[in-house]
């Protein structure tokens, strides 16, 4: 084996972290965590009001979700799916009996979730007899992972920037708006793919009057609705899925983050007529649904549809966004509104206030918040969040937007 040269084992300034600097990390290390709560290695304790990006769902070390990690790693942790896993089966039928689905595919991750729903459409057209048909309708600010072909799905050009042509068959229209969509719809439209809540694309919710616009249009030129509840499902909009608050049904769903608490976990759900052409070999995965993602699938399903847990996020939902208001009310000079829907909400800066810096500030207060799309500062704590906890995060953001007012009026009297 030859030896590499000296500059690559950490002798040079300019060598490259072993952990590929993909990310602009905050100088944060976190040891452990207990509900809405973080301790650093140094001993400095955060409220998590962004959840590891609407993630952590039930709270950090839930007892429930570590007993059934815990239990199910002592017994066996992947095995594969060259064989049944029991655990797999019970959580598909859980979330079959939960939703509008018919039959549910697991994999890891958000980004892998929406791969296979485009997938799906594609195939449901193509066994259909219309293989042309592969084009889906996306929106203007949507998120829907980081593979090319979501990335194409996306369509932002900061994040296609150096990666080759986008993948076809993608169009993108203004988020919200039904004329632009009849006139995108052509001979090869298969889908309309949308996020109910636009969580990285500025915490944008989709008015439910044009969720069921989209349903019907659908419903009218043979398309499919296809929803990305990958940020918004398992309860994070104060229903199981987001889009029941619109009383329509997709044809096929993403989901992810919440729905395994933390543990990597995602999921396609369809309803029959689009699973039925996913046959054996049409799509896979190694890792996906094993029995230690499904075991931590089971457990947070168990919390969140437990009687009364629901009712619990829309009452904590509806305090914080009435604490957010009266934040906007007071600091007028640096914020202009919030958005959102229950506990995935954001915080609008004026423009002088970028919400890179509010996030910041937010940490030095203690309070850990996510930065959005188009100025937004997005407020996601964790579903079992209390009103208590929603006072001390309010307070905080108090002080950091108080203090961005008075910077702002110094800067205006100098």
């Amino acid at each position: 084996m030859v030896a590499r040269p000296v500059e690559y084992c950490g002798a040079s300034d300019n060598v490259i972290p072993a952990l590929m600097p993909t990310y602009n990390r905050a100088d944060l290390a976190f040891e452990r965590g207990e509900g809405a709560w973080l301790w650093t290695t140094d001993g400095r304790r955060f409220l998590d009001f962004g959840s590891g990006i609407a993630t952590t769902s039930i709270g950090h070390a839930h007892p429930h979700l570590v007993g059934a990690i815990t239990a199910q790693a002592a017994r066996v942790m992947h095995v594969s799916n060259l064989y049944r896993v029991p655990q797999a089966e019970k959580l598909a039928a859980r979330l079959v009996e939960s939703s509008f689905a018919d039959s549910v595919f697991f994999c890891n991750s958000g980004a892998e979730a929406n791969e296979g729903m485009i997938k799906a459409v594609r195939k449901y057209h193509a066994e259909r007899g219309h293989p042309e048909r592969f084009h889906t309708i996306c929106f203007e600010g949507a998120f829907h992972g980081r593979t090319l072909a979501t990335l194409s799905a996306t369509g932002n050009e900061k994040y296609l920037a150096g990666f080759g042509p986008p993948v076809e068959g993608f169009a993108h229209v203004p988020f919200g708006n039904m004329n632009a969509v009849r006139d995108a719809i052509g001979p090869q439209t298969a889908a309309i793919m949308i996020e109910p809540i636009q969580g990285e694309g500025g915490v944008r919710p989709a008015d439910l009057r044009f969720l069921r616009e989209l349903r019907a249009v659908c419903d009218e030129f043979g398309l499919l609705l296809a929803l990305d509840e990958v940020q918004t499902g398992m309860g994070r909009s104060g229903k199981l899925w987001a889009h029941q608050w619109a009383g329509i049904e997709p044809d096929v769903m993403s989901a992810a983050k919440g729905i395994g608490g933390g543990f990597p976990l995602g999921a396609v759900l369809a309803k029959e007529h689009v699973a039925q052409y996913l046959k054996a070999g049409t799509h896979g995965t190694t890792y996906g649904g094993n029995p230690l993602a499904c075991a931590a699938g089971n457990a947070v399903l168990d919390v969140v549809l437990a009687d009364g847990f629901l009712d619990g996020v829309q009452d904590v939902a509806k305090y914080l966004w009435d604490s957010l208001n009266a934040l906007v009310s007071r600091h007028p000079t640096v914020l202009t509104g919030v958005r959102g829907a229950g506990l995935l909400l954001g915080l609008q800066c004026v423009p002088e206030v970028l919400n890179g810096d509010m996030q910041a500030a937010a940490v030095a207060e203690g309070l850990l918040t996510v930065a959005a799309g188009q100025n937004v500062l997005r407020v996601a704590p964790p579903l079992i969040v209390s009103r208590e906890q929603v006072d001390i995060a309010v307070a905080a953001l108090d002080r950091v937007f108080g203090q961005a007012a008075r910077s702002r009026e110094q800067a205006t009297v100098k």
